[in-house]
Order: structure tokens, then C-alpha cells, then sequence
């Protein structure tokens, strides 16, 4: 099934009152650095410290009470495990997520905390789509897949959508939309609204370098893969193609892929935390990267972003303050 724009806005419905309506950020320096204005969207707040949450709790929610019970199995380097797991303790299911084993401490520390059973596999060797499958056919239990899901897929739309809310309130008419893209889940959901709600705006899928299949695929008009060999900084943004229905919303949607080296996402970091006082995970900053480093055409513009999570290791923040 491919969703819609009704979809999502059924799932913000759905989920009022279980997930947390970030607010809109605006800052004096990024609008300074852009020359336009730049409109935040500070998922680092959300309570699992990613958007995440919104697509997971709307799938969990959707699911019929008889597979309930068996709950609910998935693969994630962290913030959709995470995500999972606490939209199953809400709901009083079980969850078990398949986690890389170079997945990030805090991450994997965060997930357990929300009660769930953790599986490790080798991110190189498993393939992870057959093993949540092999998990989940062993329990009962449903899959519910990263990004490749349409009831995911609608949830994640809801944060744009508030975003837009906002702007409208504010008096903000979005000229593009750059979002932080791994396989293309939130992407698809904020194509969705943003073509509903603000349909002059450009919307552009923003990727780190050496894991650029978006951008890719978007010009080839085809699922094309990464070939793995890139830097693992941006671990939450590490998968290893589109999905096929995320790619079947997005490639008439939006315009085009961005990419930002490594050097940038660490600025990007540096910026979030000195002038908005957030912490980004360097997945979560490749927007704003893209706007600080002069990759998007931002002067005398209004651009909307997303900061899409904050589970960084104290180790990985600490390079990037450094940097």
C-alpha cells in the first residue's frame, strides 16, 4: 500500500498525546549564515531523541490486537530499535530488534532500557531484511522494517507537518525542504506533507558522502545501492539502498540528493550545539551541514530542516567539538 498525505495526517491524530510536537527553532546566526531565514525542526527533543518514534508508535498502534501479543521484531543500528522498543512498552508488547554489533553504546543502552530483547548480527555479513524475517517467524511476531513500511512512512510525515503548521502560524512560506535521508522513510513522509501543504516547495533528500544512493537512484530513475565502502560516522543513515516504496513516493516529489562530507557534519554539530543548544548525532545534523556549507541556494530563502536525532556517543560529540 502507498500513503498518502491523509495517512499522515490520521497517524498525527492517532498519535496525539503519545509522541512530543517539537517545537518550531529559529537562531539570528544560522539565519545569518544561510542569508534567508532557516526554519528547525528539533527532533533531538522527540522522546527517544529521534523522529523515529513517530513512525514506529503509528505502525505499533496500527497493529490488529491478535498480533499484539506476539509483538513486534525489527533491524536498526539504534534510533528506529530504540523507537520500537518504546512504542512496544507503551502499548505492553514485546519487542526484539537485530542490532549491527558496532552498533553505537548509546544506542544499544537506550534500546534496552525500553525493555527489549536485543539480537546482534554482523553488518557486513547478515543480511538483515532475511534475519528480522527468520526472528520474527520464530515468535509470531510482526516486522516492522525501518523505513520501508507505509504506516511508518505515514508517521514520519508528521513531523513536517507540524513544522509546517508552525510556519504557517508564523507567517513562513517554505521555498525548500532539505531532509536527512538514510533509506528514505522520513523523506517519503515529508514529501508527503510538504507537497500538500506547501507544494512550491523544493524538496531535497540530504545524504553523507559515500552514501549518496538517494541522490543517486533519484537521478537514475532506479534503486541504486551503496557499496558500503564509505565513512561510518553517520551510522543512523547507513542503509544500503532505498527502499522500493520509499523510492516509488519520493521520486516524483522531490527534487534532488545533497551530499556532506564528514568535515561538514561535525561543523553542522559544533553549530547545533553552540547556537541552538542541542545536541545532534552526525545522521541528525546532515541537513543543517547542507545548509551551513552553501549546498542548498538559501539567500533570501526560507528553508525548512530537520534535525532528525540526538543519540550521539560522548565520544563521537567529542570529535566533533574538537574538530
Amino acid at each position: 500500500m502507498t500513503p498518502s498525505f491523509d495517512d499522515v495526517q490520521a497517524a498525527a491524530r492517532r498519535m496525539k498525546g503519545r509522541i512530543r510536537r517539537t517545537p518550531m527553532l529559529r537562531h539570528r546566526a544560522l539565519d545569518a549564515a544561510a542569508g534567508g531565514v532557516v526554519l528547525v525542526k528539533p527532533e533531538p527533543l522527540q522522546i527517544t531523541g529521534s523522529f523515529k518514534l513517530r513512525g514506529a508508535t503509528n505502525a505499533a498502534m496500527l497493529l490488529p490486537p491478535e498480533a499484539r501479543a506476539a509483538g513486534i521484531v525489527t533491524h536498526s543500528s539504534g534510533n528506529h530499535g530504540q523507537a520500537i522498543a518504546a512504542a512496544c512498552q507503551a502499548l505492553g508488547m514485546p519487542a526484539l530488534i537485530a542490532m549491527p554489533q558496532d552498533a553505537p553504546a548509546v544506542k544499544v543502552e537506550a534500546t534496552r532500557a525500553w525493555g527489549a530483547e536485543i539480537h546482534f548480527f554482523d553488518r557486513h555479513g547478515v543480511d538483515r531484511d532475511v534475519l528480522a524475517q527468520e526472528l520474527a517467524a520464530k515468535r509470531g511476531a510482526t516486522v516492522i522494517p525501518p523505513f520501508d513500511h507505509a504506516d511508518v512512512i505515514a508517521g514520519q510525515g508528521t513531523a513536517i507537518l507540524e513544522l509546517l503548521e508552525d510556519a504557517r502560524t508564523e507567517g513562513f512560506r517554505p521555498d525548500q525542504i532539505a531532509i536527512c535521508t538514510g533509506g528514505g522513510g522520513l523523506l517519503a513522509g515529508s514529501a508527503l506533507s510538504a507537497k500538500a501543504l506547501a507544494p512550491q516547495a523544493r524538496i531535497f533528500a540530504v545524504e553523507p558522502e559515500g552514501w549518496d544512493d538517494y541522490g543517486r537512484s533519484l537521478r537514475a530513475g532506479q534503486r541504486i545501492a551503496n557499496d558500503g565502502q564509505g565513512s561510518g560516522l553517520c551510522d543512523a543513515l547507513l542503509s544500503k539502498q532505498p527502499g522500493q516504496l520509499t523510492l516509488a513516493v519520493n521520486a516524483p516529489r522531490v527534487e534532488d540528493g545533497l551530499v556532506v562530507t564528514p568535515a561538514e557534519v561535525f561543523a553542522a554539530m559544533r553549530f547545533a550545539f553552540t547556537h541552538l543548544k542541542l545536541v545532534v548525532e552526525p545522521g541528525g545534523a546532515v541537513a543543517l551541514a547542507a545548509v551551513l556549507a552553501g549546498k542548498l541556494a538559501t539567500r533570501d530563502a526560507v528553508t525548512g530542516i530537520i534535525l532528525s536525532g540526538g543519540n550521539v556517543d560522548a565520544g563521537v560529540f567529542a570529535q566533533a567539538m574538537a574538530a
